[in-house]
């Protein structure tokens, strides 16, 4: 592990170097390569130069236990136990900042919720769901954009996509893809039952265009007028787009905004997300021995959490998580639930990597 942190630290010394040449800063595409090289590193510099001060602490102190005075042995072993121990704190942190990051945790996110069984107040969850998901960005400061939104006439939701921009997107939301149940007494049961529901949320990590190659001839296009809530024509032009990739056979429409333009830009940042997604599905499954995370693999009929209301408890199933905290994580607080997949998921990849 020492000599992978050396090789680190020399790296960024070096990208650190260039940061300051003013050739590279005239260049912005390259000054921006290596500046995120740099911020992507710079996590492990300060835990690296602690570890090495703790081991030069501990080797002087070690030098120290000949010494003939008792009492000095004796405040030299209580130190030393506490070195020791920082050691220790130290290195387990610098394993997990170690552990193979998942290559996309970086990117920009695709978000997709669609109201599944339990009709209305199926699709009133899904946009409780997706007020949660957005008061979590922006409690990040995270930017939040509609790409495409069926709202049903009293303020449910069958199907929203959204783009969500900032730095580590996708590693804070990926855990999120599944099979979302509610349990509740709808506003309009008048016996007072409980009523399950279920929601499918999808996230995908926003794909560039150097991530996925698309071929223009690949793709038919569409035009058609769009349409509001019962079926309403809003305007009178084929703004709406519809594009269907041939080889995958995936097919994305939007038709929010009033320019045609608007629409087919809008319908490709999310084609671009769920084919490179469906590429790196098929990659998976090509793999035999590819790991399954043991907080899921993200299948969207996996059940992976419930949401109980008349007990105002949230259950991650996956890691067998209960909080009773509902109206909390509703209102975007969903670190403590995120910090515990997150550290699940590492403690397994540490396993597996035998670190």
């Amino acid at each position: 592990m020492l000599d992978k942190l050396k090789e680190i630290e020399q790296r960024y010394n070096e990208l650190s170097d260039l940061l300051a040449d003013p050739k590279i800063v005239q260049d912005h595409s390259r000054y921006s390569e290596i500046a995120r090289e740099h911020a992507n590193l710079e996590e492990f510099i300060g835990p690296t130069r602690e570890l090495k001060e703790v081991i030069n602490e501990i080797q002087e102190h070690e030098s120290m236990l000949d010494d003939p005075d008792p009492e000095i042995k004796e405040m030299v072993r209580d130190e030393l136990a506490e070195l020791r121990e920082d050691k220790r704190e130290l290195e387990q942190k610098l394993k997990f900042l170690l552990t193979p990051k998942d290559p996309n945790d970086e990117k920009d996110v695709i978000l997709e919720i669609r109201a599944g069984t339990g009709g209305e107040e199926a699709a009133l969850f899904a946009a409780d769901l997706f007020r949660m998901y957005t008061r979590y960005a922006e409690t990040r400061r995270w930017t939040v954009e509609v790409l495409s939104i069926n709202e049903t006439g009293i303020g449910g939701i069958k199907e929203v996509i959204a783009g969500i921009k900032g730095r580590g997107a996708y590693s804070r939301f990926k855990f999120e893809s599944g099979v979302h149940r509610v349990q509740r007494v709808p506003e309009t049961e008048a016996s007072g039952r409980i009523h399950t529901s279920a929601v499918t949320v999808a996230v995908l990590p926003e794909a560039e265009e150097v991530d996925v190659q698309i071929d223009s001839q690949d793709l038919r296009i569409d035009t058609y007028r769009s349409s509001g809530a019962g079926g309403q024509h809003v305007n009178k032009t084929e703004s709406a787009v519809r594009i269907t990739h041939i080889p995958t056979g995936i097919v994305v429409s939007c038709q929010d905004e009033k320019s045609q333009h608007k629409n087919k830009a809008k319908a490709m940042r999310v084609l671009r997300s769920r084919i490179l997604q469906k590429y790196q599905e098929d990659q998976d499954q090509a793999i035999a021995s590819q790991r399954r995370s043991q907080v899921g693999t993200g299948d969207r009929s996996e059940r992976i959490r419930t949401y109980n209301f008349p007990q105002g408890r949230v259950t991650d199933h996956r890691i067998n998580l209960t909080l009773h905290k509902l109206p909390q994580i509703l209102e975007g607080n969903l670190d403590e639930l995120i910090d515990e997949l997150t550290t699940q998921s590492q403690a397994e990849a540490l396993g597996h990597t035998g670190s």
